[in-house]
């Protein structure tokens, strides 16, 4: 390590942890540390997005009250699949979805359909509300843009995959929907699905949590 610092061994920039993150890039050992110094690095953060031509934009930081706020938040309109409209993320949030339609979501539907993915359907990302909705008890991610869910995803030509409809069973949505799941592990700390709880039937929930759930 002391050599790579001081310049005498050269190693490729995807097995360097200070080199920047590369969305490009296929995701390795390293991708949760690139991704991770993104959250207290904004700038580099939205540079990365800017050099990516990401659809997005700067958000005023707002505080709600009650614990609910973002901080250096977009509105992130996507990488290449139409989210309907813009979602409210936290920049390191945005980051890691559009690592995720790159690397797991269009790669799952080339494999499973041989089309790619054009729209995603979602439940939302900011909300100021505790999880699981209820009165009391903690905030959820979403309190502070740092989450969302998603209930389907329509393939280029018109059809529709959903959680609610092709989850269970054994054809290709069932298939592309576990794909999924498992492959937004790589990028995002908590992935929950319908096997985590009843909950989630109807969708998954993608965030940048401290711990890590894959289920």
């Amino acid at each position: 390590m002391a050599a790579v610092v001081a310049g005498y061994v050269t190693i490729p920039d995807r097995l360097n942890p200070w080199a920047p993150l590369d969305l490009d890039e296929p995701p390795n050992f390293l991708t949760e540390y690139k991704l991770a110094r993104l959250g207290s690095d904004v700038g580099r953060c939205r540079a990365l997005l800017e050099s990516a031509e990401l659809r997005h934009g700067v958000v005023a930081d707002r505080d709600n009250g009650g614990g609910c706020f973002f901080k250096d938040a977009v509105q992130f309109s996507g990488a290449g699949v139409s989210y309907g409209g813009s979602v409210v993320l936290t920049c390191r949030m945005a980051v890691a979805m559009a690592m995720f339609e790159r690397h797991v979501l269009q790669q799952a539907a080339q494999t499973h359909f041989s089309q790619p993915v054009v729209g995603l359907q979602h439940y939302g990302s900011y909300a100021c509300r505790n999880v699981y909705s209820r009165k009391t008890g903690r905030l959820s991610e979403h309190a502070w843009a740092n989450a969302i869910d998603i209930a389907g995803f329509r393939l280029r030509d018109g059809r529709s995959i959903t959680l609610v409809k092709d989850w269970e069973g054994t054809g290709p949505g069932a298939g592309f929907l576990r794909d999924v799941r498992s492959g937004a592990c790589r990028f995002f700390k908590v992935v929950l699905s319908p096997e985590y709880n009843a909950a989630h039937r109807d969708h998954f929930h993608f965030d940048m949590a401290r711990y890590s759930v894959c289920r």
